[in-house]
């Protein structure tokens, strides 16, 4: 049994309806925040299957250019098409609806295929989880910062935020706001001051306050990507100083609006720190859902949150299978 056949019975209303209510949730989140890649992208993959007679290499140009529209990458697309040309040919496959099953099939595998990547939050069994934020400035960084706090205040968590980003202007104030919201411990130091200091002093207060989780903004100015690595080594050995094998987490944060943009930012922070995860803010806001598969495929880093909302609670840990349901549930 495919991917395809898998979540469509796991799916299916009666078997939401069994599940919890958190869960349902989860499951409304993805399919109302995918609703805009679903309507662009599915419904030409539909209207695509429902205009053509039968498997030619019209069909297949006709399904890159879709593809590439939903932001999946150009290599990733090619790769792809390579990979459902051979399996059409080595499976005989005629039937147009089978092969919409395949395509959802393949897309899932370029996800999962040869991964040990997990979406789990690595944390620390000894001591404070140390989670490190990074990303260009306007990405949504800080807000996501709270509704990580949000979301790990609500499993039971003590969470300490420290405002590692001095330099821009109002980042410290609006991640005290934050705090100040979803009523966590918060560090701060003066505007302009060393960041690696400030989260010298937060880190400490954390373990003195035997805190669980410790949520550190960092600065965004990627156009001095020198100074930048700098900074974010310092920061990285104050914290090993402090906390043995610590950050456990340096989570990227990317806009999904910005869509290739994004994968090229990813790419140069890569370059420049260990970049253990990546969070998808405004996946809601936009008709290209597919850079999820993008991000897999380019650059092997696995996406942790994905931001499907506004509201405080609008961010899901990332699940492949809800996110697969939420893009093909008019297909099933």
């Amino acid at each position: 049994m495919g991917i395809f056949s898998k979540i469509k019975n796991a799916f299916k209303k009666e078997e939401i309806e069994k599940t919890k209510e958190e869960d349902k949730k989860e499951i409304e989140l993805y399919t109302e925040g995918l609703s805009k890649t679903r309507d662009n992208f599915v419904n030409r993959l539909i209207n695509l299957n429902n205009k053509t007679k039968k498997i030619t290499d019209e069909y297949f140009e006709e399904l890159e250019d879709i593809l590439i529209m939903a932001d999946i990458g150009v290599n990733t697309v090619l790769n792809f098409i390579d990979r459902l040309k051979e399996r059409v040919k080595h499976e005989n496959i005629t039937d147009l609806s089978y092969l919409q099953e395949v395509i959802i099939d393949e897309l899932f595998i370029i996800y999962v295929d040869n991964s040990i990547l997990t979406n789990k939050i690595n944390y620390n069994p000894n001591g404070p989880t140390v989670i490190l934020f990074v990303g260009v400035n306007g990405v949504g960084k800080t807000t996501t910062i709270g509704k990580v706090a949000n979301k790990l205040k609500k499993e039971g968590k003590s969470v300490l935020m420290i405002a590692g980003d001095t330099f821009r202007a109002g980042a410290t104030s609006q991640l005290e706001e934050w705090s100040k919201r979803v009523g966590c411990s918060f560090v701060k130091g003066e505007e302009g001051s060393d960041p690696s200091s400030v989260i010298y002093d937060g880190v400490k207060k954390a373990k003195e306050d035997n805190i669980d989780v410790i949520l550190i903004d960092t600065a965004g100015r990627l156009q001095n990507k020198v100074n930048l690595m700098k900074e974010l080594e310092k920061m990285n050995k104050v914290i090993g100083s402090l906390i043995e094998g610590a950050p456990e987490e340096t989570l990227l944060v990317l806009d999904a609006t910005t869509g290739q943009n994004g994968i090229s930012q990813a790419k140069n922070f890569k370059e420049i720190t260990n970049i253990t995860g990546i969070v998808l803010t405004k996946l809601d806001g936009t008709a290209k859902g597919g850079i999820v598969l993008a991000i897999k495929e380019e650059l092997d880093i696995p996406v942790k949150y994905i931001g499907l909302g506004e509201k405080i609670d609008d961010l899901e840990s990332f699940d492949i299978e809800k996110y697969i349901y939420g893009l093909f549930k008019d297909m099933m």
